[in-house]
């Protein structure tokens, strides 16, 4: 198994960006020219490696090499991405990787582009580029390419090679383990368990009742043999169970109107391994949308947007607009669920206003409601 916190050291101490692997310090998907840059150099660095893997890392300042590190990632449907925008897409993953230097809520982000034996190409129009575009590298650049271009192996020796030289061992197996409970406090309740007797599993979580249920916040979720975390979440009510040869977990969030706020179940994520030393996840959506009086939920929206329109404006809030601050992301996630579908860019208007509040705790609603928004909206 590749541990990717040594595969992430290797690609960075050992190479400049070049044709098997680019760095970004963010990844922005939320605009056009932001999604259209990542399916370019994803396009280029698919038709340049037909024989081996490529990577981004995400998180890293590119003069220095010094990491930084980005907020937890867990889109799982980026997939569907690059599915929608390129044709003879690259199978790509991507996952969150904890450096002990970066404080508990970041990790650096890893895109795996696996070996793809057919030219990936545009296959519509993404920003400025036009559809049917080929790119491929030449050095550190992403090109647009000639009709006549063909695959070549040039990466596959020295991929393999800086591969290779991550491959885990007990000695980094343990070392992530102890590193894992070292910075969780007791109250976390960090734990450990192998299955199959191959991987090992750490996670940790604030535990709490509910009407007679466990639920536990504030999880991380590491699967140390390859130094990749598989959960994390700030605000989140989470459930956990386990058996023989699977970790699940169901993910809720808290919705409702006052006293009438309960936990609905979000999505269920169940880890398997495998035999054969390898593992997969599979993600099943719960969510049923809860449904409340349409007057009041037009009451809520409406005056969201005052407040967002007054944030953007600059105009000062009355002290009751101001305590209905840190409720806009959960109520723009409601008005969202009953059918204002812009409720979701009148948030993100707020969010630098949002993310300048001094308690962090609004930010946190924030990012966990968009986080949501993605999750229903894909499925």
């Amino acid at each position: 198994m590749i541990n990717k916190r040594l595969l992430i050291k290797n690609l960075l101490s050992h190479n400049d960006e070049n044709s098997f692997y680019d760095k970004k310090m963010k990844l922005s998907l939320n605009g056009k020219e932001g999604k259209a840059k990542f399916l370019k150099h994803l396009c280029a660095l698919s038709n340049s490696n037909p024989g081996n893997n490529s990577y981004i890392i995400i998180g890293v300042e590119d003069e220095e090499n010094k990491i930084v590190g980005v907020d937890f990632y867990d889109d799982s449907k980026i997939q569907n991405l690059v599915n929608a925008y390129l044709e003879s897409p690259p199978k790509i993953t991507y996952e969150n990787v904890p450096f002990p230097s970066l404080p508990r809520h970041k990790v650096i982000g890893l895109v795996t582009i696996h070996p793809n034996s057919h030219i990936t190409s545009l296959l519509k129009n993404a920003w400025k580029y036009r559809r049917e575009t080929i790119f491929y590298r030449r050095g550190s650049n992403s090109m647009p390419a000639s009709k006549n271009f063909e695959l070549r192996d040039t990466n596959k020796t020295i991929v393999e090679a800086i591969e290779k030289n991550a491959n885990n061992n007990i000695e980094l197996t343990l070392a992530g383990v102890f590193d894992f409970f070292n910075n969780h406090k007791p109250e976390y309740n960090p734990q450990y368990k192998v299955f199959n007797e191959q991987f090992v599993l750490c996670w940790a979580g604030e535990k709490k009742h509910i009407d007679g249920e466990e639920f536990f916040t504030r999880v991380d979720i590491e699967l140390i043999n390859e130094q990749v975390r598989l959960f994390f979440s700030s605000l989140d009510e989470v459930q956990i169970s386990y058996n023989k040869n699977s970790f699940i977990i169901t993910e809720y969030i808290l919705l409702g109107l006052d006293a009438q706020e309960k936990f609905y179940p979000l999505e269920k994520t169940i880890i398997n391994f495998k035999e054969n030393g390898k593992h997969d996840i599979v993600t099943e959506f719960l969510f049923e949308s809860p449904q409340f009086d349409d007057v009041m939920i037009q009451h809520i929206y409406q005056n969201t947007i005052t407040i967002i329109s007054k944030i953007e404006k600059g105009v000062p809030l009355s002290v009751l607009e101001y305590e209905d601050v840190p409720r806009l992301p959960k109520n723009c996630l409601l008005c969202f669920l009953h059918g204002y579908s812009d409720a979701v860019a009148q948030l993100r208007k707020a969010k630098d206003y949002i993310k300048n509040i001094e308690d962090k705790t609004t930010y946190i609603k924030y990012k966990e409601a968009t986080r949501a928004f993605r999750k229903v909206k894909y499925s």
